[in-house]
């Protein structure tokens, strides 16, 4: 009997019919051919940070990408590096670093694999670079019927569209090209400010900075900001205990033992975030930029996260703010808010339109939610569109309606994968049958 796949997260699970960790390309298109011959679906999975069933392979050939973590090639010329799908990302990051690159953008944690990332949508915050999926200029695939193909801008164009940020649905990514550029410093500036300031300044905030993102801290008027800038140096890391104390002790130690005495005694949680709200305070540091993108998650919780216009932004997060206040919920982890440039991929929650994305989270086994319900309307009425990977419980007709290239993508998916072989419960609500 196979072992039952969770998620990190611990919300999702299923059991696989078996499960195989190809070595090469050649190894997963035979596991591929061989699931359809046994009339099998077929799921990858990478480091299971989704909140989201969207790798959940029940009754499937669940497929490990943990032997595929090659670098198959470094081009300084071109300014690309082409990895295989299950390298993570914190491994990326080193090697990009010990040849002098880096990525253009990553999210605010490494521990995903490329392929994991970049299907289902992973970004951090930007006033001009977008998500990782948007940094990625070629896709190896493997299709149902066995075949491995290579898209790109030039070379079959409409795979490309929607493979690099594909949800799993075509098939499974073998390898990804991304580009990079010249290793540079970036200097970080976190500043705790009041809500309301925050809101009045949110496009000045976001036009002079080119990462900005906060924190805000439901039952409390306060934030903590986090802007991101070029720097020509010289490198001033934090000092390691700084580092340790703020980002490892106090960010998740600390943290983990306030969520779990919130979680018994809710009515705790207005006082531990006026506390909470207090306990990150002013600083600056200049390092690498995966160092000052990325710090560690520890603490399990699950998450709902929408990508809304710009221009609605701080008008939702004022109803947001309004609805907590006039409700009896008890909320624990503060709002994450960032921001992110228009692009062209088809399903990107960025596509075509300027967009800010608004993130909450609940302790893992907190009984508020309720609260993703009534966050979820309040972003359904702004034309809201959800992480692929992080709760949400809209379908293929509503999805359907807030990206204008969903019939592309489908049309796509009913090319090269008629029988539905990458298909699960998730992907069939969210696309349709």
């Amino acid at each position: 009997m196979t072992e039952v796949w969770r998620n990190w997260a611990g919300n999702q699970s299923a059991r696989p019919a078996r499960t195989v960790a190809p070595g090469s390309v050649e190894e997963l298109s035979a596991a591929v051919v061989a699931a359809g011959k046994a009339g099998l679906p077929v799921k990858a999975v990478g480091s299971g940070h989704s909140f989201t069933a969207i790798a959940a392979a029940g009754d499937a050939v669940l497929v490990r990408p943990d032997r595929l973590t090659a670098v198959r090639k470094l081009d300084r010329a071109a300014g690309t590096v082409t990895v295989e799908s299950g390298l993570p990302l914190h491994r990326l990051n080193r090697l990009l670093a010990a040849a002098g690159l880096s990525l253009t953008n990553m999210g605010d944690i490494e521990v995903q694999t490329v392929a994991g990332a970049t299907s289902t949508g992973t970004h951090g915050t930007g006033r001009d670079s977008g998500s990782l999926a948007a940094q990625v200029s070629e896709v190896e695939i493997v299709l149902a019927d066995g075949s491995v193909r290579t898209c790109s801008a030039t070379e079959d164009p409409e795979l490309f569209q929607g493979a690099r940020l594909g949800l799993g649905a075509l098939g499974v990514v073998s390898a990804l090209t991304f580009a990079v550029e010249p290793m540079f410093l970036l200097s970080a500036h976190e500043q705790p400010m009041g809500f309301d300031e925050v809101l009045r300044s949110f496009d000045d905030l976001t036009a002079v900075n080119e990462h900005f993102e906060f924190y805000w801290f439901p039952h409390t008027d306060r934030c903590s900001t986090k802007r991101n800038n070029r720097s020509q140096g010289p490198a001033e890391p934090l000092p390691r205990f700084r580092n340790w104390l703020d980002d490892d002790f106090v960010s998740n130690t600390v943290w983990e033992g306030a969520c779990r005495v919130g979680r018994a005694f809710p009515g705790a949680i207005p006082t531990i975030a006026k506390v909470a709200s207090r306990a990150w305070s002013e600083r600056r540091f200049t390092d690498q930029p995966y160092k000052v993108y990325t710090s560690p998650r520890k603490v399990r919780f699950v998450e709902m996260e929408y990508a809304v216009p710009r221009e609605a932004a701080t008008g939702v997060l004022r109803e947001l703010k309004a609805m907590v206040e006039r409700s009896d919920w008890r909320i624990s982890f503060p709002v994450e808010v960032r921001v992110a440039p228009a692009d062209d991929l088809w399903l990107s929650t960025a596509h075509g339109r300027d967009s800010v994305y608004i993130a909450v989270h609940l302790y893992r086994g907190t009984r508020e939610l309720s609260y993703f319900t009534e966050v979820e309307k309040l972003m359904a009425a702004h034309r809201g569109r959800p992480h692929w990977g992080k709760l949400h419980t809209q379908g293929a007709e509503y999805l359907s309606s807030v990206y204008p290239r969903f019939g592309d993508f489908t049309a796509l998916r009913d090319r090269v994968d008629p029988e539905r072989r990458f298909a699960n419960d998730y992907l069939r609500r969210v696309l349709g049958a």
